[in-house]
């Protein structure tokens, strides 16, 4: 997996309104696909991962940093349980580049802001 740093020149954010929530998701997938570009990511890579998060994203209903390990194997659980294995994976890979990304963008809305204690969902074996 390949990211580059890049870094927010905003001040910190408070999402007010149900738009600017989706105009601040819009910039930040448009970040993670600028991060994954500047990093040699090839195009059709890109495509492969920002699909299954729009995807994911879409199944959720709310923004993807509010979500919590248990509501990703509810996704892989329930709403992708009929999926060949290997699109599973493949969607799961593409989340935790996703995932990752949130976690060193460090850009959430204030009035979201995880606890300290939070981490991304991620698989453990």
């Amino acid at each position: 997996m390949a990211l580059a740093v890049v870094r927010d020149l905003r001040p910190e954010l408070r999402l007010e309104t149900s738009e600017e929530v989706a105009a601040f998701e819009q910039d930040l997938l448009a970040e993670f696909v600028l991060a994954r570009a500047s990093a040699g990511v090839l195009d059709d890579t890109i495509r492969g991962d920002v699909g299954p998060v729009l995807g994911l994203r879409e199944w959720f209903g709310r923004p993807l940093w509010e979500m919590e390990a248990h509501d990703l194997d509810r996704y892989f659980g329930r709403h992708r349980r009929d999926s060949a294995s290997g699109t599973k994976v493949r969607q799961a890979a593409a989340f935790a580049v996703f995932f990752e990304f949130l976690e060193e963008h460090g850009t959430r809305p204030a009035p979201m802001r995880p606890p300290a204690s939070w981490s991304s969902p991620r698989w453990t074996r």
